[in-house]
């Protein structure tokens, strides 16, 4: 089974803070059980409000909440295009969230760089800047 988007995301965030699952849950005043079961993948929607502890307890900075509440609703994302974005301060959570989206028909998918090119072009038209 492949990673699981949200759950790559909360422990990237947990392991940056240096903090154990157990800190984490008794930080955000969740069942550790249940905080391992999301960074495995084994459950994928937690509710606003447990999502909001997490938030919380992790200190995550603006766009890593964007992108957790995004994670939440949109199950289906790949794990390796939240690394690409981790590792790329300059990819904005508008960005992240359009490229996300895309839809691709037949066998080939653009790699993760040239799809946040696509959105950036994309954005940039739609403001009228290009």
């Amino acid at each position: 089974m492949a990673q699981a988007a949200l759950g790559f995301l909360l422990r990237n965030l947990r392991e940056e803070r240096g903090l154990s699952l157990r800190e984490v849950a008794q930080l955000a005043d969740v069942d550790h059980a249940y905080v391992f079961r999301l960074e495995t993948g084994d459950k994928e929607s937690p509710s606003d409000e447990v999502l909001s502890k997490l938030i919380r307890a992790l200190k995550a900075p603006k766009r890593e909440v964007d992108m957790l509440r995004y994670l939440a609703a949109h199950t289906d994302t790949n794990a390796g295009f939240v690394a690409y974005v981790r590792q790329n301060a300059t990819v904005t959570f508008d960005e992240f969230a359009s490229a996300a989206g895309m839809v691709f028909r037949g066998a080939g998918r653009p790699d993760y760089a040239t799809r946040i090119e696509r959105v950036r072009r994309i954005l940039k038209d739609d403001d009228g800047h290009g």
